[in-house]
């Protein structure tokens, strides 16, 4: 970034709380580029003590299977991305329940990633073509002869052993708050 996202000034390179980051150089604009981060989102779909799983067709991981998933929309809800995203890709309707799991990835883009549990509702599993080839529900020992992504076999584990329910989905919160997604500890 070479120039403020507000007023259009030169960024300069400034220490922000210790830190040295590209700041807006007009006295009167306070922008600051904290970083770059993305949000990804993952599906955990059990039904009949099967992972719904979809086949990679592009990279990164082709060939590979893994949960459902994608990235976060500016202006959208993370637990509507996912159960769009699972419709996307699998056409399998589900809701999200809670968040199972959560991996933090810093790097050059820093990565956050919510898996979210979910309850299928209706559907069969129909790979959309593009992003993904296949896709099904899969026991472990279906699985075990299959190409999955290693972080996948991590959240299936998870989907299927995890005795904590996570943190659930607040659909009442003591004091609404629109526009906000709300998951509280059970």
């Amino acid at each position: 970034m070479k120039f403020c996202m507000t007023c259009g000034a030169p960024l300069t390179l400034q220490d922000i709380d210790g830190v040295m980051r590209m700041a807006c150089s007009a006295e009167a604009c306070n922008f600051v580029h904290w970083g770059n981060y993305s949000i990804g989102v993952g599906a955990l779909v059990v039904k009949d003590n099967k992972v719904l799983l979809v086949r990679r067709a592009q990279e990164p991981g082709k060939g590979k299977w893994t949960n459902p998933g994608g990235y976060v929309e500016q202006t959208e809800l993370i637990h509507e991305t996912i159960r769009r995203e699972v419709q996307e890709e699998a056409g399998i309707d589900a809701v999200v329940t809670g968040v199972a799991a959560l991996r933090d990835q810093p790097r050059a883009i820093h990565n956050v990633y919510v898996a979210f549990s979910m309850d299928y509702v209706s559907g069969e599993p129909c790979p959309d073509g593009v992003e993904v080839d296949d896709a099904g529900f899969y026991s472990l020992e279906e699985m075990a002869e299959m190409n999955v992504a290693d972080f996948t076999k991590w959240l299936v584990d998870i989907a299927l052993n995890s005795k904590s329910e996570g943190l659930l989905y607040d659909e009442n919160p003591v004091v609404p708050l629109a526009g906000y997604g709300l998951f509280k500890a059970n």
